[in-house]
């Protein structure tokens, strides 16, 4: 009877399973399901497919320029059709516009950070922009030749995007060299010749650095050793201009 009475009892939880002790969790969480489309929440494959996406057009264009980079070798380098590249920037332009703009922009931010520091001395400024600088340019070695050649050729909008991120840091940095000048701390200047100095003594090595390490015997790592010793030379000798007497006064 025993028997029997448990084969009952059995079949009861059989035929009503809600009864069960889990079945109020599985009703919740069948509940709670519902589908999902991709616009509501990025995959991580969506995410990484993107990132290869960037890197590959980072890559290809500041080694090749935007007019000599097809999408079909940034949809290569990166792995991927070029169905699905297209599914995520719709151009080339567009793509363009998005990954070199943001590597401008945080160039930009590194620099900036420093010069709208109003705690740190004129001095202070040169030591830290120029070790920003050199930091960006070693991870990004092609990127001064890119930009140089888009803003000669006028190809896209990044010559007026350069000029647009750059307008108020520039008007904050030759305010600050100008009242420098002007209360004796420095030697007046013209923001210009500063400019000038600033880049020729940072960019321009990486620039001329084919020809560079051609001259000198260099290899990659020694360049980028001398480039270490250039955070602390630079300053030192952007310094000296800053406070040697100009021959133009003495003209004037």
């Amino acid at each position: 009877m025993a028997k029997a009475s448990r084969s009952s009892r059995t079949k009861q939880r059989q035929a009503h399973p809600s009864k069960g002790p889990h079945s109020a969790k599985a009703t919740r969480n069948t509940g709670q399901r519902r589908a999902v489309s991709p616009k509501d929440t990025p995959s991580r494959d969506s995410l990484s497919t993107e990132e290869k996406i960037m890197q590959a057009a980072k890559k290809l264009f500041t080694q090749n320029g935007f007019a000599a980079t097809r999408t079909r070798d940034i949809a290569n380098e990166a792995g991927i059709n070029l169905a699905l590249l297209n599914y995520y920037f719709r151009s080339k332009e567009k793509l363009f516009d998005i990954v070199m703009i943001d590597n401008f922009r945080q160039f930009i931010k590194g620099i900036s950070i420093h010069l709208l520091d109003g705690a740190t001395t004129m001095e202070q400024k040169i030591q830290r922009i120029v070790t920003a600088y050199i930091d960006f340019l070693n991870n990004n070695p092609d990127l001064p030749i890119f930009i140089i050649n888009e803003i000669r050729g006028n190809t896209s909008k990044i010559a007026q995007q350069i000029n647009e991120e750059v307008a108020p840091l520039r008007a904050h940095m030759f305010r600050q060299i100008q009242e420098a000048g002007r209360q004796g701390r420095i030697t007046p200047i013209d923001p210009f010749h500063f400019i000038a100095n600033l880049i020729g003594l940072t960019v321009f090595p990486f620039i001329g650095r084919p020809l560079l390490q051609r001259v000198t015997s260099t290899d990659d790592q020694q360049f980028r050793a001398f480039m270490e010793e250039r955070k602390q030379l630079v300053p030192i000798w952007i310094n000296a201009i800053m406070h040697a007497k100009s021959p133009l006064d003495r003209a004037r």
